[in-house]
């Protein structure tokens, strides 16, 4: 099938979708978790494909661990799914409502948005993701992975695709574009007038063709260049707790910092011993001159470094003289992912998450937590890194729009 067929065949369902019950809902969503965790060892063969063509193509270890669906990762996108199927349903919540005075009751209430596509990379675990979410959302979805991934989400959405049916869900619901050449992502971008939204999850060069070629609406899942910013009134002990949870627990993701900026007034006593913590656990270190005087084994940071996404053992050192300037900073460089300030100054904390620009930020936590599972919303599509409609991570509710209600008893306008 084209692109244009897939996503005309979605879009044929949709209203079916939109209408579901939401114990049919939950239903089917469970007997999607059952069925990845009984089809676990079908889906770790088609993955250990993908693993092994991977190496021999000499891909980084970033993309090798996103790539890679060990058991309990398996296991996780099983629960992911319960736990979507756990949370509220969205739509037909009624959002708001009032009376006017010539006797109009106006309700607004949440909807489906109809077919979101997804464009994701390396990441199969996404598959199970969006496929939850679109259904508890009441949406149809379209999924366009990438090459390096294709046996996995094919292997996921067949066993997803047969679960669903089991419980008398159109399996068109769920789609996979089944080649990821440059142009069947083209094709998802310019369908319009069949996908209401999509989310590209990738690098700049992805957000660049969607920004050149896209005819359909969009929300960015863009890079995360995350700061941590340790206050000169910081706990050290907590400090160092969350910059090495936040750094190294996993480098490959898009919410573990990048840079480190701290205040001067804890930077000589506090950062040598992060600093000896982070390259202990394989941590290459780049600093401003500040740095270097402290701990003479960082390399020198450049302009690029401040503005780098690394996804690996690497981060970028900053001293500053003052909050002004961390805000600064952090405001300069941050992709408005995730944000974090470590202090026991309360009004330095309001200040930061007041003035940060930034779709989620953290005050004394990891910024590892800007993740959907972790909000509370069982997955999420992406991390809005925009303004419109979405920002931070994205749940039900952002797959959803609302409509006006109104209820008369035989008015008409003057």
């Amino acid at each position: 099938m084209t692109v244009q067929e897939i996503c005309q065949r979605a879009a044929a369902v949709a209203p079916e979708i939109g209408q579901l019950r939401s114990e049919l809902k939950d239903a089917a969503l469970h007997a999607m978790a059952d069925a990845l965790e009984s089809r676990a060892a079908y889906l770790a063969e088609a993955n250990a494909e993908d693993v092994e063509r991977a190496r021999s193509e000499q891909a980084t270890n970033t993309i090798i661990d996103r790539l890679t669906l060990t058991e309990g990762r398996i296991s996780s996108m099983a629960q992911g799914l319960r736990a979507v199927a756990d949370q509220p349903d969205p739509v037909g919540e009624l959002v708001t409502g009032w009376r006017q005075p010539n006797g109009l009751v106006i309700e607004r209430v949440r909807v489906p948005l109809g077919v979101v596509a997804v464009i994701y990379e390396a990441r199969p675990n996404v598959t199970a993701d969006v496929a939850a979410l679109c259904l508890k959302s009441g949406n149809a979805c379209v999924l366009r992975g990438s090459s390096i991934a294709l046996s996995s989400n094919r292997a996921i959405v067949d066993v997803l695709r047969g679960a669903i049916q089991s419980k008398g869900v159109p399996e068109d619901a769920l789609q996979l574009v089944p080649d990821a050449d440059r142009s069947s992502a083209i094709g998802l971008m310019q369908a319009k007038g069949l996908i209401d939204l999509l989310v590209p999850r990738g690098g700049a060069a992805l957000i660049r063709s969607i920004e050149e070629n896209a005819t359909v609406p969009y929300i960015i899942d863009g890079d995360g260049n995350c700061h941590v910013y340790v206050d000169g009134s910081a706990d050290p002990a907590m400090a160092t707790s969350i910059v090495l949870n936040a750094k190294t627990q996993r480098p490959s993701v898009c919410n573990a910092a990048e840079s480190l900026v701290v205040h001067e007034e804890i930077a000589d006593k506090w950062l040598p011993g992060v600093l000896d913590e982070l390259a202990a656990k394989g941590v290459e270190v780049r600093g401003d001159e500040r740095v270097r005087q402290l701990w003479p084994d960082a390399l020198e940071a450049t302009e690029e470094d401040w503005r780098t996404e690394y996804l690996d053992l690497k981060i970028a050192v900053k001293v500053v003289d003052s909050l002004d300037a961390a805000i600064g900073h952090v405001n300069t460089y941050g992709t408005s992912n995730a944000e974090a300030i470590v202090t026991q100054d309360i009004s330095a904390a309001r200040r930061f998450a007041s003035e940060v620009d930034s779709g989620s930020v953290f005050v004394n936590c990891s910024t590892r937590f800007s993740d959907g599972g972790e909000f509370g919303f069982g997955a999420e599509i992406g991390i809005s890194t925009q303004k419109l409609h979405a920002r931070g991570p994205m749940g039900l509710r952002e797959l959803t729009t609302t409509k006006f209600v109104v209820w008369g008893d035989g008015q008409t306008r003057e």
